[in-house]
């Protein structure tokens, strides 16, 4: 496994290492690549190591290194820094860091996946930037790098030419966003449709989502949470769901917050926006059919629920959210 050259195209550098995790390497990697059976583009993708030898991942996999980093041009277009697992590890590779940071000091647009935040962080690179990670290694890059703000919620983060990924396949959303800034939001859809992807998810989406919210321990509140996640349209004001768990509305309230921290119609109306969202980026009909699918009483209320908590109608957020928004 190494890189695709395309003599004359845009350069983007791939780091690779001992332990690096396969995805965060293979996922940008064929994303530059289908680019480059798209018609138009041509990205010439070149995998460089710190010691100029092929490495081995965390599955065992072995990558192939094509260059060293003095057969690199003096401004590369991009580069993608991966991530392993125990980050630790990685800021401890002075070899690595040298090489990120050498990196970083020269290419036009700089991008990391996963834990290959760290790294980036441990060079200075995004030091009074915004950037994302794992959410699971979220609070651990705050802690380590003070000096990093640290959005956890979001799939991947721009600041100016510096932009971020959270875990493993959002690299693959971030690669998809740089390839529609490059060369427009039809060779992005070209390429998602090549790599069999569903959706290409914007950055601004969030890294959860509220079906996988995890269960509540107390078995009334969990019936109730699985009666709305499987049929977000069915009947779901707060007497309905009481009476559906044999209890009182007062209980059921006092129950949901208690478990949840949110009242049950809190929970309602972020399922029904999950579902009017998914609706909406991946679909053709209309914002009425989308209301009626996703349990919203009427159109107005669905557009009163999306100004409230996105600050935009149904139609704008269509609108917007079907491109990948690298520079949102």
């Amino acid at each position: 496994m190494g890189g695709v050259a395309h003599p004359g195209g845009d350069v983007v550098v791939i780091v690779a290492f001992d332990q690096v995790q396969l995805l965060d390497v293979a996922g940008p990697l064929e994303v530059f690549t289908a680019a480059n059976r798209s018609a138009g583009p041509r990205y010439d993708v070149r995998v460089v190591s710190p010691d100029g030898h092929d490495t081995v991942t965390s599955c065992g996999l072995r990558i192939c290194v094509d260059a060293s980093l003095e057969e690199l041009p003096e401004r590369p277009h991009t580069l993608v820094v991966p991530g392993r697992r125990d980050w630790r590890r990685a800021t401890a590779d002075a070899g690595l860091v040298s090489l990120v940071a050498a990196l970083a000091a020269r290419t036009r647009r700089v991008t990391s996946v996963c834990a290959g935040a760290f790294v980036l962080a441990h060079t200075g690179a995004l030091d009074g930037r915004r950037a994302t990670t794992h959410w699971e290694l979220a609070a651990q890059l705050a802690s380590a790098y003070p000096g990093v703000r640290v959005e956890p919620d979001l799939l991947f983060v721009r600041d100016r030419h510096l932009v971020t990924s959270a875990g493993v396949t959002a690299g693959i959303d971030m690669a998809l966003a740089l390839v529609e800034e490059d060369h427009g939001a039809d060779v992005a859809r070209d390429v998602a449709r090549q790599l069999v992807v569903f959706m290409a998810r914007p950055g601004g989406q969030s890294q959860f989502s509220v079906r996988m919210t995890p269960p509540s321990r107390h078995p009334l509140v969990r019936r109730v949470m699985d009666v709305i996640t499987a049929d977000p349209s069915v009947p779901s004001g707060m007497d309905a769901l009481a009476a559906g768990a044999g209890i009182s509305t007062r209980h059921l309230n006092r129950l949901f917050r208690q478990e949840t921290g949110m009242t049950p119609g809190r929970y309602v109306d972020a399922v029904r926006l999950e579902a009017a969202k998914a609706l909406l980026s991946s679909g053709t009909a209309t914002v009425g059919e989308v209301a009626r699918q996703a349990g919203f009483g009427s159109p107005e209320a669905m557009r009163r629920l999306f100004q409230n908590t996105f600050g935009v109608s149904p139609t704008v957020y269509r609108a917007r959210f079907r491109s990948t928004s690298a520079s949102a």
